[in-house]
């Protein structure tokens, strides 16, 4: 009995370690290209002759320690974190949906066009209800284009999407200076302003809205579906191995355009909740591009859909702070994209330096590794 109970024991130690070991290499996979990033852009900040203490000091006063800094932070997670969720979906079946912000300006445009004459046909509740689901719709539409190709005829979703998000961005332009126009109000091209008692509520005691509460359901829905739905196991079968995931009877056209449209319709909930619950209207030309910029968090959590949070809020103080400390050090507000580029080229050397060294998991789908690794051989 006492070899047995050695053995499990070191069974039980060995899981352990082994758990231990796991969680250490997706924290350093995680928050190493941040860490990282960090200190490549203070070596930049020096090479311009500016303090990168002061610096990143600032964007933690502007981004939480100031006076509305820390709810305009939370404010700004709340499309954010919808993108993200979206990209969670798509990214687990191996699919690449880069036609972000294509999908959330439409909607945002669409929601902004039709909004004032909806609330004031309709009860404020109800009207906001069918913002949000017109929203969801449009960015599930501008999906179906790239979501065909993708699976009936296995054309790059990464050329469609793109091609779809240059389309789209100009379709709303267009939206925005003809039918949806304010010609009453204003000789600059936009829409007409939503009064602020008719968006989206604040949560009582704060100026944060209540857009950001949808998002985190949103993403504690997706973790849901994803880990523990028959829907989400065929995604992650879909995305492991098409091949596989076709041998097990499972209709892989379905489950494109299916994720596709869900991917979409949850990007079209981010630009209704950025429009009710931030602007209330959209302006030509206005364009947050936030799509792009969330792409390297989602893989950073390992596409988990909770894990994602902390990264999103590190952007959202990021963007928030960085605009007073841009200011403060004389800089263009992009650097902040000079950051997330970072993050993605530190990305990209701890996954080719992790898979080099088999130190865990990948931030690919398997799929996509074996794909990789079909590709060495000779």
């Amino acid at each position: 009995m006492s070899d047995v109970a050695a053995t499990a024991e070191h069974t039980v130690a060995a899981g352990r370690a082994g758990r231990f070991a796991a969680l250490g290499d997706a924290g350093i996979r995680s928050v190493g290209p941040i860490v990282l990033a960090l200190v490549a852009g203070a070596a930049i900040l020096l090479a311009l002759g500016r303090n990168p203490i002061e610096f990143y000091g600032d964007i933690v006063e502007g981004g939480i320690t100031r006076t509305t800094g820390l709810q305009d932070s939370v404010t700004r997670m709340a499309p954010l974190l919808l993108i993200a969720a979206a990209l969670v979906v798509v990214f687990r079946a191996n699919i690449w949906n880069l036609g972000i912000d294509g999908q959330f300006l439409l909607a945002a445009a669409m929601v902004a066009g039709v909004g004032r004459d909806l609330d004031r046909a309709l009860p404020n509740g109800l009207a906001l209800g069918l913002l949000w689901l017109l929203a969801a719709a449009v960015g599930a539409v501008w999906t179906i284009v790239p979501a065909f190709l993708k699976a009936r005829y296995q054309v790059n979703e990464i050329i469609t999407t793109l091609m779809m998000t240059f389309i789209g961005i100009n379709v709303a332009n267009l939206f925005i200076k003809g039918p949806f126009r304010d010609f009453e109000s204003t000789n600059v091209p936009q829409t007409s302003v939503l009064p602020v008692e008719q968006r989206l509520p604040d949560i009582p005691g704060t100026s944060i809205h209540v857009g950001i509460v949808v998002a985190l359901v949103a993403c504690v829905l997706v973790h849901f579906v994803m880990t523990r739905t028959a829907f989400g196991l065929r995604l992650n079968v879909l995305g492991a191995n098409p091949r596989a995931a076709t041998h097990f009877g499972l209709s892989v056209p379905r489950l494109v355009m299916v994720s596709f449209a869900v991917s979409g319709a949850v990007i079209g909930l981010a630009g209704a909740a950025e429009i009710l619950g931030v602007w209330g209207y959209v302006r030509a030309d206005w364009n947050p591009a936030f799509g792009l910029i969330v792409v390297p968090l989602v893989f950073l959590a390992r596409l988990n859909a909770i894990a994602v949070i902390p990264f999103v809020a590190l952007l959202a103080v990021l963007s928030i702070g960085g605009d007073l400390a841009a200011r403060r050090a004389d800089l263009p507000n992009d650097f902040l994209l000079v950051l997330v580029g970072l993050i993605l080229l530190f990305m990209a050397v701890t996954e080719y330096l992790g898979r080099r060294r088999a130190l865990g998991a990948s931030y690919l789908t398997e799929g996509l590794v074996a794909a990789l690794r079909r590709r060495k051989r000779p």
